[in-house]
C-alpha cells in the first residue's frame, strides 16, 4: 500500500493550492481516504475525508467552505483544492486510507502517505 502526495507550496493569504494523492495497493472503492495535517508544534487535525461507496465528505469546521475534496477512482487519486489559504492552514498535510472513515477524520488510520508542506504566508 502507497499514497504518493503532492503539489504543496508557498503560497499568499487568499490564494490556492490543490493538494493530490495517488494510491496504490488497494483501490479507493473501498477504502475511505482523506487528508490530515500538522501545524509546527501542533497535533494532527483530521481536515477532509472521503468515503468508499457513496462518496461522503467530511470537513473540518476550520475549512468548511474554502476546501473541497474529491476523487477519481479510474485514477486511483484523491484531491484537495484549497481556496482562500490563511496563514492558519500552514501545515504538514497527509494524504491517509483506512478502511473506516472515522479512523480518517480522527487522524488514527492505518495508511500514511509522506506529507507535502503548505506554507501560506505574504
Amino acid at each position: 500500500v502507497q499514497l504518493q502526495a503532492s503539489g504543496g507550496g508557498l503560497v499568499q493569504p487568499g490564494g490556492s493550492l490543490r493538494l493530490s494523492c495517488a494510491a496504490s495497493g488497494f483501490t479507493l472503492d473501498d477504502y475511505a481516504i482523506g487528508w490530515v495535517r500538522q501545524a509546527p508544534g501542533k497535533g494532527r487535525e483530521g481536515v477532509s475525508c472521503i468515503s468508499s461507496t457513496t462518496g461522503t465528505t467530511y470537513y473540518a469546521d476550520s475549512v468548511k467552505g474554502r476546501f473541497t475534496i474529491s476523487k477519481d477512482n479510474a485514477k486511483n487519486t484523491v484531491y484537495l483544492q484549497m481556496n482562500s489559504l490563511k496563514p492558519d492552514d500552514t501545515a504538514v498535510y497527509y494524504c491517509a486510507a483506512d478502511l473506516d472513515i472515522r479512523t480518517v477524520v480522527a487522524g488514527t488510520s492505518d495508511y500514511w502517505g509522506q506529507g507535502t508542506l503548505v506554507t501560506v504566508s505574504s
